[in-house]
């Protein structure tokens, strides 16, 4: 005869079933947890390469494309290895004086221009200067559109990405509200995307990061090339 015992087995298994199968429910993201990964995820970077594609939209037609490899180190050498267009042109910021040094493609590469970085031949449609193009400072930019610059909710979805969506001051030019949406990428917690548009929500530029490669040990000659 079996013992009164015996019949409680299987109850047990399953209640311990129930207690090693259950877990909590993953607590939502937030801005706040987010802006502190991110921060967190970029403090020990040194260096970074990436490849960036820039789409500048024109009233609902074509868009013009910048493509170029773009190489940072801190504390604030940048260099700009372009594809499309002027393919084969460098520019490196600062130079020995604080300028941005333009080198031509082609044959003309032996030759060196001196611009300011606030030029329009190089700040592009955006107005865009090289000193405002860092991975560093679009985190800031980005803890200042979830707060202080902020001028509408902030929406928060998780796909791929982890997708920020507000309207905010716009980064670069004063007096205009910006409906931005940051894409981040929830392996490395850094943004791989900017998508701006207008607050009624018609797209005007968008910037990628593709193959964001940290901490590579690239020398400080490679931002003075001959």
């Amino acid at each position: 005869m079996s013992s009164p015992s015996a019949y409680h087995i299987p109850s047990i298994v399953f209640l311990s079933c129930l207690i090693f199968s259950y877990a909590p429910p993953e607590t939502p993201l937030d801005a706040d947890s987010i802006l502190k990964k991110v921060e967190s995820a970029y403090a020990p970077v040194e260096d970074y390469q990436t490849n960036v594609e820039v789409k500048t939209y024109k009233g609902g037609g074509p868009f013009e494309v910048q493509k170029f490899l773009y190489t940072f180190k801190k504390p604030k050498w940048i260099r700009l290895d372009f594809e499309s267009p002027h393919s084969g042109m460098v520019l490196v910021y600062p130079d020995k004086n604080g300028k941005v040094g333009v080198h031509p493609p082609g044959l003309a590469h032996v030759f060196q221009f001196h611009l300011s970085s606030e030029n329009p031949l190089i700040t592009g449609p955006s107005g865009q200067r090289i000193d405002q193009t860092d991975l560093g400072l679009l985190i800031k930019n980005i803890s200042l559109s979830l707060t202080d610059q902020r001028r509408g909710p902030v929406e928060i979805e998780e796909d791929g990405y982890i997708r920020i969506r507000v309207l905010a001051v716009n980064h670069l030019q004063k007096g205009i509200v910006t409906l931005y949406q940051f894409f981040i990428d929830k392996n490395l917690w850094l943004p791989v995307r900017v998508e701006e548009s207008t607050p009624d929500g018609k797209l005007e530029r968008t910037i990628t990061f593709q193959d964001l490669r940290m901490n590579t040990g690239v020398s400080d000659s490679f931002f003075q090339p001959g």
